[in-house]
């Protein structure tokens, strides 16, 4: 699985159209997403204090047959590799959408479904 910290009003959109799309596909010509483990760092770096997201769990083997390519593409300024999805998600392959809420403390915190798998 690979994730993808969705604003709610391209989330609401790809109920409509059957394909979830952001501005960064259209300006940057991928859509990011985040293993797991990169989830936090990402929403509170780039999410912090928001509360309009939710985290979608998409099946990498279903964007595969649906012809989306996925690269791993290497960010010095995070010494890691992030998924990159070059084309719109079909809702086919979002397993789930889940709230993503704010923790105590102010920062994210990892859905309590995906817990146990980090």
């Amino acid at each position: 699985m690979i994730y993808r910290i969705a604003e709610l009003a391209d989330w609401t959109a790809a109920q409509q159209t059957g394909f979830f799309a952001s501005a960064d596909l259209k300006t940057e010509g991928f859509i990011h997403a985040s293993e797991l483990y990169q989830v936090l760092g990402t929403a509170n770096r780039y999410y912090a204090g928001r509360q309009d997201i939710v985290l979608l769990e998409l099946d990498e083997a279903e964007l595969w047959v649906a012809a989306v390519p996925v690269q791993r593409e290497y960010a010095a300024e995070h010494d890691d590799y992030f998924p990159h999805i070059l084309a719109p998600i079909p809702l086919a392959a979002v397993v789930r959408a889940l709230p993503f809420a704010l923790a105590e403390e102010g920062g994210h915190a990892l859905p309590p479904e995906l817990d146990e798998l980090a």
